[in-house]
């Protein structure tokens, strides 16, 4: 699987990154592990999935982690993650 994680600020994309989750677990780990690469590279706390976002995931394929979802400031508008290939 392989996930790309965007930072996105005033509609242009700051910073972008694949993360790419080979191991045997599950599908919804997969996205756990790789979501974690993600904030790892951005140096970023993990985001907490609001109800919103769980239901755009399940839908798109595709998520948005705005302000509400992170514990601490951000300098960013949004984190994307979208599903490129499983």
């Amino acid at each position: 699987m392989r996930l790309w994680g965007k930072l996105w600020k005033d509609n242009r994309m700051l910073r972008d990154t694949v993360a790419v989750e080979d191991s045997d677990d599950t599908r919804t780990h997969k996205i756990f592990h790789a979501l974690d690469q993600i904030c790892y590279e951005f140096d970023l706390g993990k985001p907490i999935w609001l109800d919103t976002a769980i239901a755009e995931f399940k839908r798109h394929s595709k998520a948005r982690f705005y302000q509400d979802s992170f514990i601490e400031e951000i300098e960013f508008d949004y984190l994307e993650i979208q599903i490129l290939e499983e």
